[in-house]
């Protein structure tokens, strides 16, 4: 092998090295982009979780409510049949 051959090899060599070295960086860099991201997801998806109990918690409250106004309008019927009978 000629020692011009020797040499573009070795400048190619440096250069995967060099493309190894960068491409090492980035995927520590994209890693840790991916953890934060992954954690802002896990606080939203908990965060969504007690959006869904609060709403289920207000839905309930109001249906029970609604229900106790019912039973009023129910007695109050009730009372009236009474007093006109």
């Amino acid at each position: 092998m000629s020692l011009e051959k020797m040499e573009t090899l070795e400048v190619r060599v440096r250069g995967l090295v060099e493309l190894v070295q960068e491409l090492k960086q980035a995927n520590g860099s994209l890693q840790q982009q991916l953890d934060l991201v992954q954690e802002e997801l896990s606080r939203q998806e908990a965060h969504a979780r007690e959006w869904e109990e609060e709403r289920v918690n207000i839905k309930s409250r109001i249906e029970r409510v609604l229900e106790q106004l019912e039973n009023l309008e129910t007695s109050e019927t009730n009372l009236q049949e009474a007093v006109h009978d």
